[in-house]
């Protein structure tokens, strides 16, 4: 197969990993931030975690893999990332680790301190990668601060605290509010009475502000902020408006930012059940796609020496290596949809506070 239809397919493969992390552990993550506010006592609390307890662990498995994707596909790009947002990543990996301690851990004991400690636990420890998910991709958009030696060593010359500049937070709360809004949405699915009402007053303001926040950036990208671009030379520069390019250049791309323009303004009206849900689906996939979009080629710019940009072209492993794991992907990738819906349908259904009233031992 052609190198560059390799690259490409990988590209694609690697933002489909992204958007189903988001579909699937994202509303794990948006519930878990909703739990302390949705909730208000400890019945409907258990609620909450059991509308997710079911499947989020296999959730998981697209973070997982999309990171191993990132390391056979873009080995550059992934050495380069780990080594610049080294910090921001263990923060991510320690806030992780308080989401299946706290899903084991929260019913062993039942007094309410126990209890109470371990639903703010899980609390940060999804609130957490959700923002920083969003600032890292807001710090993308503006370029990161590394360069290669002659051997190809990566220096960072950034800092942690320089990651956290307005526009990377405004993404940071775009990604949030994305994530917060899908996770109301999963509660009006799985859950009923108070904790369901009060999770639809939460769709609505998740659904709103996230909305005016996506609005805003990409305001903020179109008219303030420099983006990159290729030249005819195949040089990479820094220059004004660069992200809008792609739009210019193949008009049927703006239906990313429609669809999550759309997706957040139905979010904001008073949609609920299955419709909420697929709108918030829409709009999750419209934002992640306006970001890939109006980046590509791009996967990691250099703010200090654009030369040094990691792209699609110059950062993708052999041809051999991404012809293996396209076959492996081919054979797995059907299967493990099939499993995964699978287990979705078995368990497909609300979660009652009658039925975690008279389930003491087994739920969490």
């Amino acid at each position: 197969m052609d190198y560059t239809v390799l690259q490409v397919i990988w590209w694609v493969l690697i933002g489909a990993l992204l958007i189903g992390f988001a579909l699937t552990d994202g509303f794990d993550m948006g519930a878990c931030v909703l739990l302390p506010f949705v909730a208000r006592n400890d019945t409907e609390r258990r609620v909450v975690v059991n509308a997710v307890g079911a499947t989020w662990e296999g959730n998981q498995v697209w973070f997982v893999t999309a990171g191993g994707a990132t390391f056979a596909a873009w080995p550059r790009v992934y050495a380069t990332a780990f080594s610049g947002f080294y910090i921001a990543l263990l923060l991510v990996l320690f806030a992780l680790f308080f989401r299946p301690v706290g899903f084991d851990y929260r019913g062993k004991v039942s007094d309410p301190r126990w209890r109470g400690f371990w639903d703010w636990a899980l609390f940060g420890g999804s609130l957490v990668p959700a923002l920083v998910f969003g600032v890292a991709f807001g710090n993308l958009l503006q370029g990161v601060p590394f360069e290669f030696d002659a051997d190809l060593r990566s220096t960072y010359t950034g800092s942690f605290f320089a990651l956290l500049n307005p526009f990377a937070l405004l993404c940071g709360l775009v990604s949030l509010s994305m994530l917060v809004t899908h996770g109301a949405a999963l509660l009006q699915l799985k859950t009923d009475g108070a904790v369901r009402a009060r999770a639809a007053r939460a769709q609505r303001w998740a659904g709103l502000i996230g909305l005016v926040l996506f609005a805003l950036a990409g305001v903020w990208v179109a008219t303030a902020l420099a983006g990159f671009r290729v030249q005819a030379n195949g040089t990479a520069v820094s220059a004004a408006g660069a992200w809008l390019d792609n739009y210019a250049r193949w008009p049927a791309m703006t239906i990313a930012p429609a669809l999550g323009l759309a997706g957040a303004a139905a979010l904001s009206g008073r949609r609920s059940g299955t419709a909420g849900f697929l709108s918030s689906s829409v709009g999750i996939v419209g934002i992640i796609l306006t970001a890939g979009f109006s980046m590509f080629p791009f996967v990691m710019p250099s703010s200090t020496d654009t030369a040094h940009s990691l792209t699609v072209w110059n950062s993708t492993s052999s041809p051999l290596t991404l012809e293996i794991m396209l076959f492996a992907v081919i054979v797995f990738l059907p299967i493990v949809l099939l499993y995964t819906s699978w287990v979705y349908k078995v368990m497909f259904g609300r979660v009652t506070s009658h039925a975690i009233e008279s389930d003491q031992h087994t739920l969490y």
